[in-house]
Order: C-alpha cells, then sequence, then structure tokens
C-alpha cells in the first residue's frame, strides 16, 4: 500500500488500525519529515499528484475489513484520516459480500473546491464538476466521525412551522467538517452495518464500486450481496453485474436508498462523470451515444429504469425528514404484508409501523408508481417493476419543500427535483404537474428474478435502525441475511426466524 500526503506539519507518523468494535493498531510508523505540496489547477478534477510518503506491505494475517489511516502530528494531535480496504485472500465461507457506494462517496465529496453538485468548476451550474478525480483525499469526516456527529436527519422533529433546519450542516460549519459528511461516506453509513454485523456473527467482505465496475466476476461464489446507506451512482457496467449474478442465483440484500444517476468511469484516469441535470446539454455522448448519458435512469433516452435491478426507482420517493421536505411525516415504514418470510418473529402485523423511533426512514428514499386494492399496494408496472414483486412496507415521501412563505429563504432545494422529475418524464413543468410529479413514497419490495431473488429496503436510514439496536430492524434485517445465505424451504416461507441474541 502507498500513502500519497502532502502535510503543511514537519513531521507526520501513521497509525493504522481495522475499523471495527476493537480498533486495535495494526501498523505504525515513526515520526518522518513531511512536506508541503502545492495542488494543481482543478485538483478535485485532475487529482493531487502528489509524492509516495510511505509504503506499507499488508500482512497476510491481517484481518480482512475496513483500516483507517491516521496522521499524527508532533504533539500527538490526529491531523486526518483515510481509509483503505483489506480483501481476503481466499473467499471465507458463508461471508456476506458488502459492495460499499464508493461512486456516492466520490460524488458528495468536495475536497479540492467541487462535487459533482456544488463548487468552483468553471462554465458549469453551481460550479458543480460533471468528472472528478480519485486521486484526492476523502472530505473530513467521510472515513470518521467523533461520537454523536448529527446524521442526515434532525434528531428533534418540529412541533410547528418554521424555517428548515439541517443539524449537520450547523455541525460541520461549527466543527470544521465538509457539509457533505452526513450524506455520503463510510463513516455515517457501512460502517454502522459492518459493527453491527460483526458484533453478530456475520463475516462482512467489503468491495468498492469500482471493483465491481470492472469485475464481472466480483460477485461469484457469495450467496448474498448487500448494499447499504446512500447508495445513488452506478454504471451501466456495475448493474449489468449484478443482474447478470441475480439472474445466475445470487441474492441481493438492498438496505439503501436513491437510486438514481448512470454514471460512467474513464478507463485511463479513473475520473468519475456525471452530468446529471445538464446531460442532455453538456454530455459529450448525448447525440452518439444516448443510452450511456449521464442522466437518471428513468430517462427516455436511457431507457433502463432503476426498477429493473432494485424493484424500485429514486424517481418515485426522494426526502423525508430531511430539511422543510416532509419534515413531520413518520421515519418508520408502515406494514402491509406482515405474513412475509422477512417479517417472521417480529410480531408486526397489518398497519403496523416500525423503525419510527429510529428514525429508519429517510433522508431518501425509492419508490414506484402504485395503487391499492382491498387495502394492499400494488405496482402498476409501468416504471419497470419486476413480476411478481410484492411491496412489504410503505412510508410517503416528496420532492419539493413546503412551508410558511417566511420560511421559504431557509429552503435548500425548493421544488427543483420535482421539476427535473416532471420534465424528464413529462416535458411539462406546469405548476401542477409539478406538484404532481413530488409526490413520492418509499417502499420494502421483495421479487424472484431467474434463479436469485432481491429485497430491497429503500432508505439511506435503514443503518440508524440497527445502530439504535431496533428490535423489528434487526430481525427483519436477520430474516433475510439468512435466508439468502442459509437458503432453506422453511427460511423462505416464513416457517423460521434467527433463534440466536442476533434476533433480538
Amino acid at each position: 500500500m502507498q500513502l500519497h500526503l502532502s502535510s503543511n506539519v514537519d513531521r507526520i507518523a501513521l497509525r493504522i488500525r481495522r475499523d471495527d468494535a476493537v480498533s486495535a493498531p495494526v501498523h505504525q510508523t515513526r515520526s518522518a519529515q513531511a512536506a508541503f505540496h502545492a495542488l494543481p489547477d482543478r485538483a478535485y478534477e485532475r487529482g493531487c499528484d502528489w509524492p509516495v510518503f510511505s509504503e506499507w506491505i499488508v500482512p497476510a494475517e491481517v484481518l480482512p475489513g475496513a483500516y483507517l489511516v491516521e496522521m499524527v502530528g508532533p504533539d500527538g494531535a490526529v491531523l486526518g484520516h483515510h481509509l483503505f480496504f483489506v480483501r481476503p485472500l481466499h473467499q471465507r465461507t458463508g461471508a456476506l459480500a458488502l459492495v460499499a457506494a464508493t461512486a456516492t462517496w466520490a460524488a458528495y465529496n468536495d475536497w479540492g473546491g467541487a462535487n459533482h453538485y456544488y463548487g468552483l468548476h468553471p462554465g458549469s451550474p453551481r460550479g458543480r464538476s460533471p468528472r472528478l478525480s480519485p486521486h484526492r483525499p476523502w472530505a473530513r469526516g467521510q472515513a470518521w466521525l467523533p461520537p454523536g456527529a448529527p446524521r442526515s436527519m434532525n434528531s428533534q422533529r418540529p412541533t410547528g412551522p418554521g424555517p428548515a433546519r439541517y443539524e449537520f450542516i450547523e455541525w460541520a460549519s461549527v466543527h470544521g467538517f465538509s457539509k457533505y459528511y452526513a450524506l455520503a461516506g463510510w463513516a455515517s453509513y457501512e460502517r454502522p452495518f459492518v459493527l453491527w454485523a460483526e458484533q453478530q456473527g456475520y463475516t462482512v467482505d467489503i468491495l468498492t464500486q469500482e471493483e465491481l465496475h470492472a469485475q464481472a466476476d466480483a460477485l461469484d461464489g457469495y450467496a448474498c450481496a448487500v448494499f447499504v446507506g446512500h447508495d445513488e451512482y452506478w454504471t451501466r457496467e456495475m448493474r449489468d453485474h449484478v443482474d447478470a449474478y441475480v439472474e445466475r442465483g445470487g441474492n441481493i440484500a438492498r438496505f439503501a436508498g436513491n437510486f438514481m444517476w448512470q454514471i460512467r468511469i474513464d478507463g485511463e484516469s479513473g475520473q468519475q462523470i456525471a452530468y446529471k441535470y445538464d446531460a442532455h446539454l453538456l454530455d459529450p455522448l448525448r447525440d452518439s451515444d444516448p443510452g450511456r448519458v449521464t442522466s437518471a435512469w428513468e430517462d427516455p433516452a436511457v431507457g433502463h429504469p432503476g426498477a429493473r435491478t432494485f424493484g424500485v426507482n429514486a424517481l418515485r420517493g426522494i426526502y423525508a425528514g430531511f430539511g422543510a421536505m416532509a419534515r413531520h411525516t413518520p421515519r418508520g415504514y408502515s406494514v402491509f404484508r406482515p405474513d412475509h418470510w422477512a417479517f417472521s418473529g417480529t410480531g408486526l402485523g397489518y398497519a403496523d409501523m416500525f423503525g419510527n423511533a429510529a428514525g429508519i426512514f429517510g433522508y431518501e428514499v425509492d419508490g414506484l408508481d402504485y395503487t391499492f386494492h382491498e387495502g394492499l399496494p400494488q405496482p402498476l408496472g409501468t416504471d419497470g417493476a419486476p413480476p411478481g414483486l410484492e411491496i412489504l412496507a410503505m412510508g410517503w415521501a416528496t420532492s419539493a419543500e413546503q412551508g410558511r412563505p417566511q420560511d421559504a429563504y431557509a429552503f435548500m432545494l425548493e421544488d427543483r427535483d420535482a421539476q427535473f422529475r416532471a420534465a424528464l418524464l413529462d416535458s411539462d413543468i406546469s405548476p401542477e404537474n409539478v406538484k404532481k410529479h413530488s409526490r413520492g413514497c418509499g417502499l420494502i419490495v421483495h421479487f424472484r428474478k431467474g434463479a436469485g431473488q432481491v429485497f430491497t429496503a429503500a432508505t439511506c436510514e435503514w443503518v440508524a435502525g440497527l445502530a439504535a439496536n431496533d428490535f423489528h430492524t434487526i430481525a427483519i434485517t436477520s430474516n433475510v441475511l439468512d435466508a439468502f445465505t442459509q437458503p432453506s424451504a422453511e427460511k423462505i416461507t416464513g416457517q423460521s426466524v434467527r433463534s440466536s441474541k442476533k434476533a433480538t
């Protein structure tokens, strides 16, 4: 492993530790001379081009998992963090394959002056950069967070009207962290899942999305692939490899939300490419290869609805309990098909809600076009929902901020996402059509595809239930992981539930 470093502190020592419940150091270096290296112009796009500061040959006995690199100053203070994953030399029996949402981390990483949202990039709306380099640090807060850092949804629900609040941005501003830290990164999402899973006795191998993109067989040999947290950006190759894996008999457990954008990865530079809202104007493939344009999966030009892979899509969902969007909504799921095996042993019945106290529903969720028949939600099949898909539980969301006129100054996104959906799907941004397209939902769905199965709990904040030791969230997660890694007739028909402390 090579670490490239620039420092305005003269001497730096390194400490590497596995990011688990024990977190014991596995490698430490003595303080060494460090140097400051100026950044090239547009480092967010072109990379840092720093020299190698330190090298480490990872010993074979080091456990697979996530490892934090702590950069320690002369006074012993930790000045920064980096992150890497160690893969097992040989595939471990019964291991889950957790695919870290590294493309979404990159999209929100504003280190160097820009990300796919805002920044200093010349000639693009709001200064966002359509190209981002992997050769730069993670923004502060993406790899490591102190205890108590706020999550994406406010801890306190409003009791009346007022301006929108974003506790995590307020906290980041005070403490010097990236304002996007709570929206994407290891520290907020994948880490809580891995800590919980390992404490419950599951074996977890961690892959990156870049590996999934480059290797068609990246998931081969794993009975279950897991996706958690905020997982918004995917290449077509990633989707193709996951679809083929499920068709061959692999199982998907997706406890993640906001499946939204097609991206590309430049084969030479490794740059992540996403023109997003501006794709039809600025993406160089918009005329020559429209199916590869970096727009939403539901874009008619792309023609590859997200629901075909995970059963849901972001355009029919999006925000809940975030800013001024559905801020009074319940933060849990309402159950509609309690007899499904995923709810075995939970005690939940029709119309029961779970996860509300832990806040598992938000900040972004995915949905479908649906209707109700005899009190049960049914997919309409108009937006790619696979045949046989069952909607197990629901909540409601919006893509437009609402409130009193005097509080509108606090809105972050207003109704821009609703306008985008209305323009993309109907070419109609009249006020009434925008209102229609502002209405969304979040769903838990299950379906079979080929020889495999997909279970999706389409919310970014599912891991909050695991971290808060919420009984129902834990029991459902265990049911799904056990059914998908230890398949049996009893598991699939819902006749048994994990009979250990893991369900309690």
